[in-house]
């Protein structure tokens, strides 16, 4: 019998990404969407809403349950909604596969692996460490996977971002002194359906092997797109005014030990991918 898989937040990039690979993999995959149409016939779902959510959950009664939903600075999608679906998939005995992240720090420490507390700077990462307090507490024997930036397919936000940047699009600047250790989405996505099939519990740090800033990002970024890298604009974040973490870096030997997909570093990921039209 072919098991069964929801996406929370599969319009998304990473979720998009993980329904369709779960597909490829024999998963039978029901994912869900908010405000934005996507690509694989997601069912709309507004996890701020718990009687929505348990009602979807019940009606796909899923093996496992990957929660990719983003809902950048919105505490209800963000927290609230983490905790409504980890309360729906407990309650059927789903696998529950929650994806968190690096902002949950203030970047004091620098590098961080699974035993480092929360110490957020920001709503967004205030949110998240809540959100991953949640689900921890309602289900014990899920997994919280703190990640980096997603880059791949030239549909990740950074990607986009610097894009308009050069093409003047948009306003703004990358930044020099921000560093991440960015990780491919399909690499990312891999990640996850192996953890949804295995027995790990608790925190996993999941990222690239390689610590760069965005501003260097962004230049990998247009010279693989065949764009003029001069043309981004660059500031640090002191000169542009942002009160953000500067460097975070997620230690990933655990991660690395346990999974059997690599986890590459964005020089090797970005310098071996198609172009990808401006």
């Amino acid at each position: 019998m072919t098991e069964r898989m929801l996406v929370v937040g599969a319009s998304g990039h990473l979720g998009r990404k993980v329904a369709s690979r779960a597909m490829a993999a024999g998963w039978m995959v029901v994912g869900t969407r908010f405000s934005t149409a996507g690509e694989l016939g997601e069912v709309p779902l507004d996890i701020r809403d718990p009687a929505a959510v348990r009602d979807l959950v019940r009606r796909v009664f899923p093996s496992v349950v990957i929660h990719t939903a983003a809902g950048r600075d919105d505490w209800r999608v963000i927290a609230d909604g983490a905790a409504h679906v980890a309360a729906a998939a407990y309650a059927v005995g789903a696998r529950l596969v929650h994806v968190s992240s690096e902002a949950v720090f203030s970047g004091r420490d620098i590098e961080y692996d699974e035993t480092a507390l929360p110490d957020p700077t920001y709503l967004y990462g205030a949110a998240k460490a809540a959100a991953e307090t949640a689900v921890r507490a309602i289900d014990p024997s899920a997994v919280v996977v703190r990640t980096s930036l997603i880059v791949g397919d030239g549909r990740g936000s950074h990607e986009r971002l610097t894009h308009d940047l050069i093409a003047g699009h948009r306003t703004g600047v990358l930044l020099t002194d921000q560093i991440r250790k960015p990780v491919h989405v399909d690499d990312l996505s891999d990640a996850l359906l192996e953890l949804a099939a295995n027995d790990y519990h608790g925190i996993l740090n999941v990222a690239g092997t390689d610590p760069i800033s965005r501003y260097d990002l962004g230049v990998l970024v247009a010279v693989r797109d065949g764009l003029d890298p001069a043309l981004i604009p660059a500031s640090t974040t002191t000169d542009a005014g942002l009160a953000l973490p500067a460097d975070i870096r997620l230690r990933t030997g655990r991660a690395e030990a346990l999974l059997h997909t690599r986890l590459r570093g964005v020089r090797e990921f970005l310098a071996g991918e198609a172009p990808v039209a401006a």
